[in-house]
């Protein structure tokens, strides 16, 4: 009877030790569906993480709590080389995960070893959605996967205003930040709505035309532009018709000066960035937390004089502006809807005040405090 009732405990025991180390197996796997539609399954919370781009880290910052490289092992230098001002705040705020940091290069070219992903026992890629084709075409999501290391895409760039909220739920799984997630994405959508709200209410009549110039001054020449994507769309949503989206179906594409002027568009918005660390000589407004004001009214009042610009109406009316470029970048595009708002309909959001906001996300989400500039309107002729 004793030898009974301890085979009887034993199975007891057994069967629970077994329904836990199931419960333990299914967990230590998580199936996320990406936002390029892919299925994928990944490793619970995975420790070793590569970015694709090094300005992914604009979100991971902002639904992390604590230290937002804790899992990155590594990523594609863009961050460093397009946006020093922003990785100059991170390096100060995390000096030894920045210094610890791999370039594992572009995953989208041949400077990317999978040799190198699998020695340093990478679990988790993490793509842009922009670059699928690339990323396909070039076959490193098939290589990765045949090494045991899933890719998963996600999208702030391309379509953000609808790729934004799922690529960070995305992330928050992957992180474990889904609590953190949730608070900044309450923040995100009371944001982008102080905006949407009303210029759902203005008719399409009063919508001024916006020529957007896409990193104006990064190269020779004029112009490339967004269609009814990024900041294109972002115009549509701050109550603007888009040049670009009038014009060409897509992403992105590059327009005649004659067609702007034969537009004569009511505002023209620049894009700039800190690029002449990287590319000396750029004549773009170096926009950034490192930003020096007076110098940057020389450069805006530059791009204003060029060829065809000048006698352009937004430029003699003041409504030449520059923004900066990295907000296409990052899932904070809501900063940049609210002052795009401002100037196109100044009247409608008198009491709307995108510093302010900049301001909060700075202090309640971001592990650094606000500094610099980040949008410049030039004076009128």
């Amino acid at each position: 009877m004793k030898i009974i009732k301890f085979i009887n405990r034993l199975a007891l025991v057994l069967s629970i030790l077994g329904a836990s180390f199931s419960g333990m197996v299914s967990a230590a796997e998580l199936s996320i569906t990406d936002i390029a539609g892919r299925e994928v399954k990944i490793k619970d919370h995975p420790q070793r993480i590569i970015l694709g781009e090094g300005r992914m880290m604009y979100a991971i910052a902002v639904i992390t709590k604590g230290n937002p490289f804790k899992k990155v092992i590594g990523w594609k230098d863009d961050l460093i080389k397009y946006d020093p001002d922003a990785f100059r705040k991170f390096k100060k705020a995390f000096p030894q995960d920045t210094k610890r940091l791999i370039n594992f290069g572009s995953p989208y070219s041949g400077d990317f070893s999978i040799e190198s992903v699998i020695s340093n026992k990478a679990d988790l890629v993490i793509l842009d959605l922009g670059s699928l084709f690339k990323a396909q075409e070039s076959g490193v999501i098939e290589k990765l996967e045949k090494a045991g290391v899933p890719v998963v895409f996600i999208d702030f760039r391309r379509n953000a205003t609808e790729n934004t909220v799922p690529s960070l739920l995305i992330l928050s799984r992957i992180l474990g930040q889904e609590k953190r997630a949730s608070e900044f994405i309450d923040f995100y959508i009371r944001e982008m709505r102080r905006v949407t709200n009303v210029v759902d209410q203005i008719p399409n009549e009063d919508k001024p035309l916006v020529f957007v110039e896409n990193a104006a001054g990064l190269r020779d020449g004029c112009c490339k532009t967004f269609g009814s994507y990024n900041y294109g769309r972002l115009v549509e949503l701050a109550g603007g018709r888009n040049y670009g989206s009038e014009k060409f179906s897509g992403f992105k594409s590059a327009v005649s000066l004659e067609s702007i002027i034969t537009s004569n568009p009511s505002h023209i918005v620049a894009t700039g960035a800190n690029w002449a660390e990287a590319r000396p000589g750029v004549k773009s407004v170096l926009l950034g937390y490192d930003a020096n004001k007076e110098e940057n009214v020389k450069r805006i009042t530059a791009l204003t004089k060029r060829k065809g610009f000048k006698d352009l109406e937004a430029v003699k009316k003041g409504n030449y502006h520059v923004i900066y470029h990295q907000f296409y970048n990052s899932p904070y595009h809501f900063v940049a809807l609210q002052q795009l708002a401002k100037w196109i309909h100044s009247e409608d959001f008198e009491d709307l005040d995108p510093q302010a906001t900049f301001d909060e996300l700075h202090r309640r989400f971001l592990p650094f405090k606000f500094s610099g500039q980040f949008w410049i309107s030039a004076e009128p002729k």
